[in-house]
């Protein structure tokens, strides 16, 4: 009888202890997320991003709020309406969102006379088979689909500087190999034979010498953001009125999968911001990712995809950040100093992390 009751506490002990073991598993699951990751110190964003999150909504819906909260507060002028006019004044807008999920993308490139950026990049995901809609038809299909407009997404600001720009001679601007060097055009081809055709060698050798970057943290920004949520899904979002002075209808690494942002649930994420004419070509967020996925720690990842342009570019200015299922994240970056903005579920506040080009950091 003392024998059986002995065996029946041993029993209820050992019940009990699995009942412990469960729950902190549980609990150590449910700390790792939310996580929230942005460039830059857009903490406000960043706070909007996890307050959403972590009320339980989606990473998707997160990131589309963040990153609306950025175009609403301009930052930097460089995120939403107002800001980065062209060389005609006119400012338009890129924007990108991935479900790491369902690998679903939606994205707006050089939208006009449309505010709402992120939003407007969700409903191309939400109702057409599309991953990109560009230019003006893009804002159609955002008007149709609910946002308001059109209206003018120029600003007092960004005007006043397109005039400036103007009367010093439209210069510097992102023209090359053409002439009249040193004005606001009209512009054709330097050096042009009667085919249209350049008329030298030197012609072709200039147009590959390498020139120092026009893209600079005060003429250029982008906010990148990934979140995971409680589920542990992944999604990214980013937003940027692109180039300043930029030539009408350029489009950045803003609105490209893969270069400016990159999200897959079974492994992580990566963001990005800087020069997107280098960037775009090396795809920077899907080599992180797929570094990742291969067990390349995050701080790794970044440097490596870092690495691999200014091997190429040695005078791009650009920056990443990764962050793994884990809740690992880390930043690289290479012509000037970065930082990204994080929020986890030990934090009291989102904290900015600051890198170098001669560093990377890494944090758990």
């Amino acid at each position: 009888m003392a024998t059986s009751k002995f065996s029946a506490q041993i029993h209820f002990f050992l019940l009990f202890t699995l009942i412990i073991k469960v729950m902190g598993n549980e609990i150590e699951y449910e700390s790792k997320y939310p996580i929230v990751v942005s460039t830059w110190a857009f903490v406000d964003a960043a706070r909007v991003a996890w307050s959403v999150v972590d009320a339980g909504f989606s990473a998707v819906d997160a990131v589309v709020e963040g990153c609306s909260t950025c175009e609403l507060l301009q930052c930097d002028g460089t995120v939403g309406p107002g800001g980065s006019p062209d060389e005609n004044g006119e400012t338009t807008l890129d924007a990108l969102i991935m479900d790491g999920a369902t690998m679903e993308v939606g994205a707006v490139a050089a939208m006009r006379y449309v505010k709402d950026g992120i939003r407007a990049a969700r409903l191309v995901m939400q109702y057409t088979e599309h991953t990109l809609l560009v230019g003006e038809q893009a804002s159609v299909f955002a008007i149709s689909m609910g946002l308001p407009g059109p209206m003018n997404l120029s600003s007092d600001d960004s005007l006043q500087k397109w005039t400036k720009w103007k009367e010093n001679d439209c210069q510097p601007n992102f023209r090359k190999n053409i002439s009249p060097l040193n004005s606001c055009g009209p512009y054709h081809p330097e050096g042009r034979s009667d085919f249209g055709q350049s008329s030298s060698y030197l012609s072709l050798v200039e147009t590959n010498t390498p020139k120092l970057s026009q893209i600079n943290i005060h003429n250029h920004d982008t906010i990148s953001m990934a979140v995971i949520d409680k589920a542990g899904h992944v999604a990214v979002g980013t937003s940027t009125n692109g180039a300043t002075f930029k030539i009408p209808g350029r489009v950045g690494d803003g609105p490209i999968v893969g270069s400016s942002a990159y999200a897959d649930d079974e492994v992580g994420a990566c963001g990005a911001t800087g020069d997107g004419d280098i960037m775009m070509r090396f795809l920077p967020c899907y080599q992180a990712v797929e570094s990742m996925r291969q067990g390349m720690h995050p701080k790794l990842a970044a440097e490596d995809a870092i690495s691999r342009i200014s091997r190429k570019f040695p005078n791009f200015i650009g920056a990443i950040f990764t962050v793994n299922k884990k809740g690992v994240h880390a930043g690289a970056c290479h012509g000037w100093t970065f930082q990204y903005s994080v929020r986890l579920p030990r934090m009291d506040d989102v904290k900015v992390f600051t890198i170098t080009p001669q560093t990377a950091t890494f944090h758990v």
